[in-house]
């Protein structure tokens, strides 16, 4: 299929930002980035907090491009600490792009329905950075998003919906959601035919339009911010056709996007599985619609 990208064609777009500056590994951590913890992001009394990951250096003038990092776990659990989102936001800094790691509301119990809230806190963590942009030395023109699983979807949906689309939340509504770009790991992309899910509050057969509001395969269309999809073959959790479903459909819309299917790869995986490096190309990928 035309639009499944292997290792020789995206590792040769992704050469030249290579050559220019190499990827840096996660090992430079305590000399090259800062991490503030807990940044309340929501306001609020929230229990969900942020962590930032900073880049070193660049003078005070310097203006980074930044990436909203969303953490997986079902819509039920997970956490912006956890070792995925750690690895992403290290290797963000380190290449001299912000990352945000943000928790949002989980659906804890049966019948504790968080959808909209869970995609409302994710795109106002995107305007809280634009807000907070002179702070952060972020320009708030380039800014991404990057999730896996559950986070995947939601970082799906943040690079595809529009204001029309309903799904804006109240907070600083003096700043945009938009963003550039998005990368989403191995998220589903059509809920209308998967099982019930616990955060919508009602089963598929109760409220199919809640079913088709929170699928990313939805909001395929022309005009849309370039998603990158990652899959892995290996997946039990997520067949790695919900992946090539969404590319699929976002190929008919006429929707910039690349799929990237890693042999073997299980479900969630960092920047750093053992089947295949994937800085550059992720890196890349957000170096190219951002900016470096």
């Amino acid at each position: 299929m035309t639009w499944r990208y292997l290792a020789l064609g995206l590792l040769a777009m992704t050469a030249a930002v290579a050559a220019d500056k190499p990827i840096r590994t996660p090992a430079d951590i305590p000399a090259d980035v800062r991490v503030e913890r807990d940044v309340d992001y929501l306001g609020g009394g929230r229990e969900e907090k942020a962590d930032l990951y900073l880049p070193a250096g660049g003078g005070a003038e310097a203006r980074f491009p930044a990436v909203l990092i969303i953490h997986g776990g079902g819509f039920t659990g997970g956490d912006k600490a956890a070792s995925r989102e750690i690895n992403i936001g290290s290797n963000l800094a380190l290449n001299g792009i912000v990352g945000m790691s943000v928790n949002y509301e989980l659906s804890k119990a049966p019948g504790h329905a968080t959808w909209p809230r869970n995609i409302h806190d994710c795109k106002t963590a995107v305007r809280w950075l634009r807000k907070n942009a002179r702070r952060l030395r972020v320009d708030p023109e380039r800014i991404g998003v990057i999730g896996g699983s559950a986070g995947g979807v939601l970082a799906a949906l943040v690079t595809l919906t529009r204001k029309e689309d309903g799904l804006e939340p109240a907070a600083l509504s003096e700043f945009s959601s938009a963003v550039k770009c998005g990368v989403d790991l191995y998220g589903p992309g059509d809920f209308t035919t998967r099982d019930n899910l616990q955060m919508l509050g009602k089963t598929r057969a109760e409220a199919p339009e809640l079913y088709k509001q929170s699928s990313a395969v939805t909001y395929a269309r022309k005009g849309s911010p370039p998603l990158l999809i990652m899959h892995g073959t290996g997946d039990k959790t997520v067949p790695v056709q919900e992946s090539e479903h969404l590319a699929e459909e976002m190929k008919k819309a006429g929707a910039p996007h690349e799929l990237i299917i890693i042999p073997d790869a299980p479900h969630t995986f960092d920047l750093q599985p053992k089947q295949r490096d994937l800085r550059d190309t992720v890196i890349g990928f957000f170096k190219k619609h951002l900016g470096g």
